[in-house]
């Protein structure tokens, strides 16, 4: 898999965030890039899966010179085991092709409150949700950069969701350089909180822009996202009260 030396991993959700943050990263009018849309299919078959593929969606931003600058790449949501399998081969295929430059890899990705356990005052705070970036394998000038305008997570965060923890295991492993930015859903049912996370989904958009000639459009993101389960658990939970 073909890709830019800035990529920027998402994964599909049932929210529509993935696809509502690829639909508004455009190419900035005042730049020479293109936007290609295409989809990609990857086999499964040295995991043992002969019935389903690693598949998706693919966004190349290419210059007048046909280099690509900047890649956006939405994967197919999947339940474990397959999940874990589906991530290795897209990123054992994203390094496969690369040359002796590996590409930074971006993650935005949004998690429900209660799949990130956060203890002491961070748990706790009175502000709106909390933009985290978090950096794994060699540092590059763009690691650097969202790090620098996001908040570090604290110590005592652990993470509950299956796509990140997958992700940041096999990721690492990869040794691929890599920035996620983890904002945090569902942590209210109010109005008044829901454009609280609109607002942090607009500070994500700005950051990627900031490193590529990118523009967001703001006007082509809606965030209306289910309410889970009281308790955030699996659905048949709800039965039991």
């Amino acid at each position: 898999m073909k890709v830019a030396p800035k990529l920027i991993f998402l994964f599909k959700d049932a929210d529509g965030f993935a696809t509502a943050i690829s639909d508004a990263l455009q190419p900035n009018p005042n730049s020479n890039l293109r936007r290609l849309e295409d989809s990609f299919e990857l086999s499964l078959e040295r995991y043992g899966i002969k019935d389903r593929k690693a598949s998706g969606n693919i966004v190349q931003f290419m210059d007048s010179d046909g280099n690509y600058q900047v890649t956006l790449l939405l994967m197919e949501n999947y339940e474990p085991p397959i999940l874990v399998c589906a991530i290795s081969e897209v990123l054992a295929s994203i390094k496969g092709e690369s040359s002796s430059i590996m590409p930074t890899i971006v993650l935005p990705i949004m998690v429900p409150a209660q799949k990130l356990k956060l203890e002491g005052k961070h748990s706790k705070t009175s502000k709106k949700v909390s933009l985290y970036g978090l950096q794994t394998g060699q540092e590059t000038d763009m690691t650097q950069s969202i790090v620098a305008k996001t908040q570090n997570p604290p110590l005592s965060l652990q993470i509950h969701h299956e796509p990140l923890a997958c992700f940041l295991q096999l990721v690492r492993v990869s040794k691929l350089p890599t920035c996620v930015l983890i904002g945090q859903s569902g942590q209210h049912q109010l109005q008044k909180n829901l454009r609280e996370e609109l607002e942090m989904i607009y500070e994500m958009g700005e950051l990627l822009t900031s490193i590529s000639s990118m523009t967001f459009l703001r006007e082509r993101i809606a965030w209306n996202p289910a309410k889970s389960s009281k308790d955030g658990e699996e659905p048949w939970r709800a039965l039991y009260g």
